[in-house]
Order: C-alpha cells, then structure tokens, then sequence
C-alpha cells in the first residue's frame, strides 16, 4: 500500500470512529434528559396532590391518558409509568444518533476490510514473489513502495540477493571440483595404460609372480580413474537416471549375480529370499551398482562359511532394504564416517580406495532415498536403504 493510501485509511477509521462516539453521547445524553425530565414531572405532579389532595384522582386521569407504562420508584411509578414513557422524549435525536451510529460502523467495517484487502494483497505479492524464487523464475526486482511492509520487503530483497550470489558461488565452486576431479581421472589413464603395457613386456623377463603385485595395484588405479570420473559426474549434476518402475527381488538377485564369483572365492552364501512383488521407481543399472557396493562391503567383512542376508519389506510410506553380514560389525568409531569418501576403517583390509560407500550414497540419494549403517543386536554390520513412495 502507498503512502496515500494509508491516509486514506487513517481518515476513514477516524471518521467512523468520530461518528460512533458522537452517536453513542447523543444516545446517551437524550436517555438522561428523559430521566430527569420523568423526575421533575414526578415532582411536579406530587407536589400538585400535596397542595391539593383532592386532585389526585384527576392527576392520575390525566397520566393515564397519556399511555405510559411503569418503571421508577416516585409517585409515577406508583401509578405505573416509566420514563421511557413520556412524549417529551426527542425522537429526532434518538434517529439521529441511530443514523449516527449504523454510519459510523459502516464506514468503519469498510475502513477494516478495505485495510484488509490491501494488506491481503501486499501478502500475496510477497507470497508469490518467494514462491517464484524457489521455483527458480526469473525476476528478482520488486516493485518499491511505501507503507508499513515496505521494510519486510527490503529485507526478503535483501536475503533473497545474498542466496543467489551464495548459490552462484557454491555452484561455480562445485563446478570447478567436479572438472578438476575429472582432468585428473583423465590424466591418471594415460600413465596407467603406459604402466599396464610395461608391465606386459616385463612379464618375459620377470615372471608372473613378481608382476602380479604391480598388476593388482595397477587394477586399484584403473578402479580410481573410474570413480573419480563417476564422482566428477555426480558433483556436476550430470549423472541421468532412467528411472523405472523395478522390483526389488529382480535388483537385489542381478546384483548378486555380478558378484557370483567373488562370492565363491570367498566362500560366502548370499541369501535372498523371495518376499512378494515391490516395485521402487530407480535407475536398474545405478541401483543395482549402488547395492553391489554393499553387498561386497558385508562379504568382505565376514568369514568363511557363511551368509550374507537380504530382506525387503513395503508400507504406505516407503520400500525398505535390508543388507547384512554375519561378521563383528563396524568399530564404533568408524559408523559416522563409513559414508565419507576415501574413508578406510581400521578394520579394512588392504583392498579398495574407500569410495564404494560414498558412491552408493550418492546413487540412492539422488533418486530419493536414503541410506544408513549400524550394528545389528546380535552381532553383523548392517546397511538399511528406505526409497519413499511419491
């Protein structure tokens, strides 16, 4: 609302108010002339049957042709009459003071809903306006006026800026690593490579023995180079999900059909039993690496001889997975940071880069999941994943 209008308003609350009060005196003034005009007839009439009693018969006469009715204790209210009553009562002002009054509150219900709607209005303006940000529309300008939201609106114009310049920067940031990880996955191949053929010409004259060390760290170079690009890919924003209706039995057995062989070398069962038909809308291809990543973390965690476990169950919020081991669990002080990236335990043995965790994190989060890690009561690390229903 603008400086003139708020005049505006001010005039017409004045206004109404003055009519209001000026309606209630002019009503109360005349009841009390009324009262003491009944009063002064009452005593004038008293003191006529005092001087006269032999007139009291034709004082009553006379107030009883008048058409009053009782209300106060005096000699007319003996005889039935209130001062309400009396003809003397000036009509006009009771009409003008009525008239007065619904005036009054009318233009005073119209100050309060004109001063309403322009409020209503301001509210909405400012409503849409932070709701078109945070649907990322263009438009940062506000149109400037003068009245009493004016401050409020100077100081969303104000936040809202410093956001889009925090979230510019946070962006130009995020950016800049993704493509400084990427260059370096992409510099990291060409030396690899070169290794992995020098090593293919010195298997002639070393042996395979004293080149399989170099072979195996070579294969944890290759893997990084890999990651590295995938997380390049995630921090830009650039990894697209094909996601699909997909039930959870199918993901969970394709999964461990990739990890079938190490599964064997490592003569460890995985278990998962069919729990009826559940569809979560995700990427196959993503999913089903996120959960390999889990998988192989719980069978490389427990030992010979035995299982690790998959259930699944569905209600009206989300789907939950469920994988676990029969191992010792995770160490206490690795559980808040198993999901950080290139985070190793003390327990760890001496394979992977300690980004398989951060990575599947990463794959669930994106498609609106969450993931988490504990200890079971009983003893085995545990990976709980939740995909909410839309």
């Amino acid at each position: 609302m603008s400086k003139k209008s708020n005049i505006k308003i001010t005039v017409l609350f004045v206004l109404s108010t003055g009519l209001i009060v000026t309606a209630a005196t002019a009503y109360f003034l005349t009841v009390y002339y009324s009262h003491v005009c009944f009063h002064i007839l009452g005593r004038f009439c008293e003191s006529i049957i005092e001087n006269n009693p032999d007139s009291r018969q034709t004082v009553f006469e006379l107030l009883k042709a008048q058409d009053f009715h009782m209300t106060d204790e005096n000699i007319l209210s003996n005889f039935g009459y209130y001062p309400s009553n009396l003809r003397i009562m000036d009509t006009t002002a009771l009409l003008i003071a009525a008239l007065s009054f619904l005036a009054g509150g009318a233009l005073f219900l119209f100050s309060f809903w004109y001063w309403h709607r322009k409020s209503d209005t301001r509210i909405q303006a400012l409503t849409g306006y932070l709701e078109r940000i945070n649907t990322g529309s263009q438009g940062l300008v506000l149109e400037s006026s003068d009245d009493e939201f004016s401050k409020l609106q100077d100081e969303i114009y104000k936040t809202v800026t410093e956001l889009y310049q925090t979230r510019e920067e946070a962006l130009t940031a995020r950016n800049n690593f993704a493509e400084n990880l990427s260059n370096i996955a992409h510099q990291l191949k060409t030396p690899i490579t070169s290794i992995s053929l020098t090593v293919q010409m010195a298997k002639e004259h070393l042996g395979d023995t004293r080149t399989a060390e170099i072979e195996r760290q070579i294969s944890r170079l290759m893997h990084l180079e890999e990651a590295l690009l995938l997380l390049s890919r995630i921090d830009a924003g650039t990894l697209a999900f094909d996601r699909k209706p997909t039930d959870v039995f199918t993901l969970l057995s394709l999964a461990s059909d990739n990890l079938y062989e190490l599964f064997i070398q490592k003569g460890v069962l995985i278990d998962i039993p069919e729990m009826g038909k559940m569809n979560i809308n995700v990427d196959l291809n993503w999913t089903m690496e996120a959960v390999m990543n889990l998988m192989k973390n719980c069978m490389e965690a427990t030992g010979i001889d035995t299982a690790v476990h998959c259930s699944y169950e569905k209600n009206p919020l989300y789907v939950q997975i469920r994988i676990w081991d029969e191992g010792e669990g995770f160490a206490k002080e690795d559980l808040p940071h198993l999901f950080n990236r290139f985070y190793r335990g003390e327990k760890a043995k001496n394979t992977g880069i300690g980004i398989g965790l951060s990575l599947s994190k990463a794959i669930i989060e994106m498609q609106s999941g969450i993931i988490r890690a504990f200890n079971l009561p009983n003893g085995g690390a545990c990976f709980e994943i939740r995909f909410y229903t839309s």
